[in-house]
C-alpha cells in the first residue's frame, strides 16, 4: 500500500513539488495500479503456452543489396551550401 510519506519520498527523489491535491491523486492512482497487478498475479498460468510475439509479425526486413548509388554531384546539386564533395551546414557547437 502506498502512503502519504512514500508518495512524498518519490516526489522528494524526483525534484517534484505536488500539491496536497496531486498527493491524493497520486496515492490513489498507484494503490489502483498495485491492486490491479496483486489481481494479475492470482491468474492461474500454470498450463498457458509462453507467447513471445503475440500478433504474429515476424521480423519484414528485406535483404541488403548491393545496388549503385546517386552520383555525388546530383545530390549536391540542391544543396545550399557544400565544401569538397559534402555538405556544409552551420556550426552549432564552439
Amino acid at each position: 500500500m502506498i502512503d502519504r510519506e512514500k508518495i512524498l519520498h518519490i516526489a522528494h527523489l524526483a525534484r517534484l513539488e505536488l500539491t496536497e491535491e496531486e498527493i491524493s491523486d497520486y496515492m490513489t492512482k498507484l494503490n489502483d495500479i498495485l491492486s490491479y497487478v496483486e489481481r494479475l498475479q492470482s491468474v492461474d498460468t500454470e498450463n498457458t503456452d509462453i507467447t513471445y510475439n503475440p500478433n504474429g509479425s515476424y521480423n519484414a526486413f528485406r535483404n541488403d543489396e548491393v545496388r549503385p548509388s546517386l552520383e555525388r554531384e546530383s545530390v549536391l546539386q540542391n544543396a545550399p551550401d557544400s565544401e569538397m564533395g559534402c555538405f556544409k551546414v552551420p556550426k552549432v557547437l564552439d
